[in-house]
């Protein structure tokens, strides 16, 4: 998988490859799915929700430009293989899903891969995290119809956002915010997330 879907399509950060290795993709799947782990597309893991193709996570993942001492946000724990790409790559995450049934499945499936650096929350990712913003990094594994000012002032000075952006049409976006407080808006691809959840499910 790495070497055929990341690496040969133009991923070259070597700890995002490396991590890409380690993290057993089809542990975060449904049983009855766990035969298609490594096929290059995006995968059903119920409650309407995906685990994104590898590609995907791989060329997010290398858009943060983790070094290891970043505190990221991620909003949409969903399946739980991205949070743990990126435990393996940052210092802490700090990962919100909306749906409860897939943030209980998320964090028992990364408790038992041994992942301690991870802080989780069940809730809007439009609502901010008490008490730790401002963050390092943010990623977004949903797409809301543009970028909500919550998420953009959780961003440190310097810090980085990569998300899915569009309701119909949407774009992989990244936002550098810059010494002054504003962002560097940047369109990378063309991409099909599901759409970010404003409310709580019950």
């Amino acid at each position: 998988m790495v070497e055929t879907q990341i690496r040969a399509r133009g991923i070259r950060d070597p700890r995002v490859l490396e991590a890409m290795v380690r993290v057993p993709r089809e542990r975060f799947l449904p049983t009855e799915f766990r035969d298609l782990a490594f096929k290059d597309s995006p995968i059903s893991i119920g409650s309407g929700q995906t685990i994104s193709q590898p590609y995907i996570v791989a060329l997010m993942t290398e858009l943060l430009q983790l070094t290891g001492k970043e505190r990221v946000l991620e909003v949409g724990t969903g399946s739980g293989y991205q949070c743990a790409i990126l435990a393996e790559l940052a210092k802490e995450v700090f990962t919100v899903e909306i749906v409860p049934e897939l943030a209980s499945r998320a964090r028992k499936i990364l408790e038992n891969l041994g992942y301690r650096n991870i802080h989780y929350r069940i809730g809007s990712g439009f609502e901010p995290w008490p008490g730790e913003a401002p963050f390092d990094r943010i990623i977004l594994t949903a797409a809301p119809p543009s970028l909500p000012q919550s998420l953009l002032e959780q961003c440190k000075i310097g810090g980085r956002i990569v998300a899915p952006v569009g309701v119909g049409q949407q774009w992989l976006m990244v936002y550098d915010r810059l010494k002054d407080g504003s962002f560097r808006r940047t369109k990378v691809i063309p991409v099909r997330f599901v759409p970010m959840v404003p409310e709580t499910r019950p």
